[in-house]
């Protein structure tokens, strides 16, 4: 009985930690993080673009690069930091830190598994896929 307990406690507690607390703005994280370089409309023309060694990424055109269909993964990988830990040559922040605050949610991350993902992270994808052209 005890173990029965103590296997229904973990568990609630792993699904408290992945249910949305509030709703989270991926457009909101966009203007407080990313517009400054990528521009409003993710085209890398953001007041911040002119200053930096290398233009921004157009990330309006993630789909179009990626035969139609919107890298979601990646694009999270990429945010993250993940792709670029090490990566001395990269100016873009390794923005995953900043993300992992709040509520986790469930994302199959390509290969059927349910992954526990920062709902931050999440939405800020999916503000990026609402830019794709």
């Amino acid at each position: 009985m005890i173990r029965y307990l103590t296997i229904v406690a973990t568990a609630g507690v792993v699904l408290a930690a992945c249910a949305p607390e509030r709703q989270v703005s991926g457009r909101a994280l966009y203007a407080d993080y990313c517009a400054s370089c990528h521009g409003a409309t993710g085209r890398g023309d953001g007041p911040a673009a002119a200053g930096l060694g290398k233009a921004p990424a157009d990330l309006s055109l993630l789909s179009a690069e990626n035969g139609g269909t919107f890298p979601k993964v990646h694009v999270m990988s990429v945010i993250d930091g993940y792709t670029r830990r090490g990566d001395r040559a990269s100016i873009m922040p390794e923005l995953g830190p900043i993300l992992q605050e709040g509520p986790l949610v469930m994302v199959d991350t390509g290969d059927g598994i349910m992954t526990p993902t920062p709902a931050n992270l999440v939405a800020l994808a999916n503000h990026l896929e609402s830019l794709q052209q």
